[in-house]
């Protein structure tokens, strides 16, 4: 084994594991998580992939929508405020031909229907970009991150 560093697992760390398996021949795998729920990962077809799961980049963004919208929907239920329909769309920029790729840009929009306060809404939004969001800490410090809120 190369390296062999083990992560430290001390009671001051949440531990998180995740086991990667390999489906196929070219860039498929399959993913578990400490959750035990498998996901599907895949390369685009220009590389040799086949288009059989997200791909990498794609994950990261979903990672950073779903860590805001967790926190998002608990701050507005311990708030009672009434959520009917709850998406979110992000949008993320790379530079092009770039090795490696991170994402430089980044735009949320939350969209909301509900018997809803604006004021809430912006503050629950608010609260998970600048203090929750796990995901949003490890992108930040290589992308700008905006966000725009749609209420209906």
């Amino acid at each position: 084994m190369v390296d062999s560093q083990p992560v430290e697992t001390t009671p001051a760390y949440n531990a998180m594991t995740v086991e990667l398996v390999r489906v196929d021949d070219a860039f498929h795998f399959e993913a578990t998580g400490t959750s035990g729920v498998a996901l599907h990962i895949d390369a685009a077809t220009d590389i040799g992939g086949h288009n059989l799961g997200a791909r990498p980049m794609e994950m990261l963004l979903m990672g950073l929508a779903s860590c805001s919208a967790i926190d998002v929907i608990l701050i507005l239920s311990k708030q009672r405020q009434v959520i009917d329909d709850f998406r979110l769309s992000v949008e993320g920029l790379r530079e092009k031909g770039a090795t490696p790729a991170p994402f430089q840009k980044i735009h949320i929009t939350y969209k909301l229907k509900g018997n809803l306060d604006p004021d809430r809404v912006k503050r629950a939004v608010d609260l998970s970009m600048d203090k929750y969001c796990s995901a949003t800490a490890q992108l930040r410090p290589t992308a700008e991150i905006t966000y725009s809120i749609e209420l209906a």
